[in-house]
């Protein structure tokens, strides 16, 4: 029991001093903000950061650096909307790139009837920690802070038995305790929408929580179901919510899948998304849906 006691009061001094930290992706431009992300990745281009739909997220990591996001819009208001989260554990660097990937062929090739909207990180502070970190800045593994039923009861009791109290998994002291989870469960409130697609790595296989019917392969993984978590997304929006949750789970967390399956994966996704997404989601429009443009305009 003390030693819990002093885990938990030694995270709760480090919330209250990481905010105060100084981080210099607070300053200078988005663009700026991006080629960060390049200059830490080697496969992600430069070029990448030139487009201009870039913007910060309304909220900021526990250590100040803003989360990244770009918005492409479909032409109709009926269009399926896809939320993609990369980088929700930090040292996961594959799932990072591979959204700057999936960018580049939305830039090359269009959203394909799609609304999308991407994050390559939610958790830039676990990225850019040397070496790369799987919790954010507060120690907090991300994907076990999300709010679900008898979140106190259920992740202590599987942080403890489950996990042996790794650090790496360690789901905080509440729900929705760090800024990034506060954020993203703001941003599935206001963008409402009927997938997210969520990367990680490295155990190569589709997982899959939600109504829809899930893919029986993305490209070269194919669908294995391990099971929700307590405060894990796939529990939170697509068990909770009802809100399909595609995890991509990359075969290695340092190493990019080659060039034809990363396009094969990338295929198989938009294909999915418009036979099961399309053609079975509920034909009403949605709420207005603020996009880039509109913070431009927010901005003049």
């Amino acid at each position: 029991m003390r030693s819990r006691r002093l885990w938990g009061a030694g995270l709760a001094l480090l919330s209250l001093l990481l905010p105060a930290l100084p981080v210099a992706a607070q300053q200078g431009s988005v663009q700026q903000d991006c080629l960060r992300y390049s200059e830490r990745l080697g496969s992600v281009k430069a070029q990448s950061c030139d487009h201009p739909g870039w913007y910060r997220a309304d909220a900021l990591s526990r250590q100040g650096r803003p989360i990244l996001l770009r918005d492409l819009p479909a032409d109709s208001e009926y269009a399926p909307r896809v939320l993609v989260v990369g980088g929700i554990h930090g040292d996961e660097l594959s799932a990072i790139s591979i959204v700057f990937d999936w960018l580049r062929r939305l830039d090359a090739d269009g959203g394909a009837g799609i609304h999308w909207r991407l994050t390559p990180s939610m958790n830039p502070d676990g990225l850019f920690a040397r070496p790369a970190s799987r919790t954010n800045a507060a120690g907090v593994d991300l994907n076990r802070n999300l709010p679900t039923p008898q979140w106190e009861r259920f992740s202590r009791i599987y942080w403890e038995r489950r996990t042996g109290r790794n650090p790496r998994r360690y789901p905080g002291e509440q729900p929705l305790s760090e800024p990034e989870t506060q954020w993203l469960a703001a941003e599935i409130e206001a963008f409402r929408p009927h997938v997210i697609v969520s990367v990680h790595a490295p155990y190569g296989i589709v997982d899959f929580d939600g109504p829809a019917a899930a893919p029986r392969r993305i490209g070269h993984l194919s669908l294995n179901l391990l099971g929700t978590y307590p405060g894990s997304l796939g529990n939170y929006a697509g068990v909770q919510r009802g809100i399909s949750v595609l995890t991509v789970e990359l075969p290695s967390a340092g190493i990019m899948p080659s060039e034809s399956e990363m396009q094969a994966i990338w295929t198989d996704l938009g294909h999915w998304v418009l036979r099961e997404i399309r053609q079975n989601m509920e034909p009403l429009p949605p709420q207005r849906v603020r996009t880039a443009q509109d913070r431009a305009a927010d901005e003049r």
